[in-house]
């Protein structure tokens, strides 16, 4: 990832968001990996987790922010794939799929140019 080699964990990660590409990589390390290097930069001021279950949910930047860097270092028993659905210079669209031994968890990430970064806007779950 952005932050590797030694003490890199110690110091406020700098981690390069000039792409999408980078910024949805770093997600899926942030959110199935337990990377929690730079996670605050990661997510847009106004970003938003809907959880769409029996029980729908909604969780603010700072609920995701904090649940995960209580996850640092746990990595999830999955098998990650990515697919871009929809990109402009400005916003792209993708789909994550986390595949666990006995259920599917999908998660449509809304990405947004903001200025020279790339921030993760938006996220809604979905479990099969």
């Amino acid at each position: 990832m952005a932050a590797e080699g030694p003490g890199a964990k110690a110091t406020k990660a700098n981690l390069n968001l000039s792409t999408a590409d980078f910024a949805l990589e770093h997600y899926v390390a942030v959110t199935t990996e337990g990377e929690s290097a730079g996670v605050e930069q990661l997510f847009a001021e106004d970003f938003n987790q809907k959880i769409q279950a029996t029980n729908a949910q909604s969780n603010s930047r700072s609920e995701v922010i904090n649940s995960l860097k209580k996850q640092k270092g746990e990595k999830l028993n999955c098998i990650v794939s990515t697919d871009i659905l929809e990109e402009s210079a400005d916003y792209m669209v993708a789909k994550v799929t986390l595949k666990f031994e006995n259920f599917t968890k999908a998660d449509l990430v809304t990405l947004e140019r903001m200025g020279n970064d790339w921030k993760v806007s938006k996220s809604i779950n979905s479990y099969k």
